[in-house]
């Protein structure tokens, strides 16, 4: 396999203040402040002052065909725009160009059904998160809400094993904080409970590893699925999850690294519900006391989100406990107040996107 190119950091703009390299965190905010400005006022300008063909960009739009979706046509226009104004702004050389192509590349060699890099990639960059917040808002008026949503991760694995409600998802960890976890899945509207509502639950173990990262662990251990029933409720056992660093063995650690960014995500465990007639939702619940929740490296964490780990006595399988109930729309009320409409069949074609 071919040597990976290093990224060229990009020389300053020409007016750039030298000396903003050395500044000290008390003047980063000052700092990224300035260059957000800058950024915005450099795209307009370059988009009018720029001395390359000014008919290149309009000429690859129009390109496109007839038969395209208007959707397609107008993401992609917009896509291809942004990506050619960076481009000239920032006067990206051949060199540079190939290394982000090549991170691409490694990105998706190392992708199969136990890791997604690519989606790494994105979620170190907030991507993930920006399109999270930006699919499942709702809006600002609304009293009730469900369940907010978080990112998939990278580690979600499909068709993990069904579990009788009560069981433990926790294989030969004998020594990790064995936590109750319970609660009601409910219409966020009627507050009445969801019969046959499946949760997909995944989380690491003790040593911040997924089990398809660690050949300790057997196959699909701390991952299960799980059906209510009449009442709605749910319980199993699990583990209080710990806070561990995204790999550092790929593109995504890379980039991080020339980023001079830390790779640790806070404590969490996560779910997939979802149920007949009902708007799946994607989440993560994060633990309170974790020191990395208020700087998670992919930018997931929702105040809604945070919960407590309580002390659990009289149960021999565990020492914490965790009430959380999950509160679905259905996809006619999501339609109503979502900024953007998810239909069943939507929700049905995006779930064979993720399971392949």
């Amino acid at each position: 396999m071919a040597e990976v190119p290093q990224l060229v950091p990009l020389l300053p703009l020409e007016d750039d203040d030298p000396g903003q390299a050395t500044a000290n965190e008390d003047q980063n905010g000052e700092a990224n402040s300035h260059i957000n400005r800058r950024s915005v006022e450099s795209t307009n300008a370059t988009r009018e002052t720029h001395r390359f063909d000014k008919e290149f960009t309009d000429n690859v739009i129009n390109a496109t065909g007839p038969k395209a979706s208007p959707r397609v046509r107008k993401v992609m226009a917009s896509l291809i725009r942004h990506v050619h104004d960076f481009a000239r702004e920032n006067e990206l050389t051949v060199e540079e160009w190939m290394a982000g192509v090549e991170m691409i590349n490694q990105a998706g060699r190392m992708s199969d059904d136990r890791r997604n890099e690519g989606q790494l990639l994105c979620d170190v960059i907030g991507l993930e998160s920006l399109v999270d917040e930006i699919t499942y808002t709702l809006a600002s008026s609304a009293t009730h809400c469900p369940t907010s949503s978080a990112i998939l991760g990278p580690f979600w694995r499909a068709d993990a094993p069904r579990r009788e409600m009560g069981a433990s998802i926790v294989h030969n960890i004998p020594d990790g904080d064995h936590t109750w976890m319970h609660g009601t899945v409910t219409d966020y509207l009627t507050s009445e409970p969801i019969e046959g509502a499946e949760l997909d639950v995944w989380h690491t173990a003790p040593n911040g590893l997924y089990e398809q990262q660690d050949e300790d662990q057997i196959d699909f251990n701390l991952r299960g699925r799980f059906k209510t029933g009449k009442d709605g409720k749910y319980n199993l056992y699990c583990l209080r999850p710990t806070s561990y660093p995204i790999p550092y063995d790929g593109p995504a650690g890379k980039l991080l690294q020339l980023l001079d960014r830390h790779p640790m995500r806070p404590a969490h465990i996560h779910f997939i519900v979802s149920a007949p007639n009902y708007k799946p939702i994607i989440t993560q619940i994060f633990d309170r006391r974790d020191p990395h929740i208020s700087n998670d490296t992919v930018f997931a964490v929702k105040q809604s989100l945070i919960v407590d780990f309580l002390p659990l006595k009289g149960n021999p399988n565990a020492d914490f406990e965790l009430p959380y109930d999950f509160k679905l729309a259905t996809f006619e009320e999501a339609a109503k107040t979502s900024l953007v409409v998810t239909t069943e069949k939507s929700a049905s074609f995006g779930a064979g996107l993720v399971r392949g």
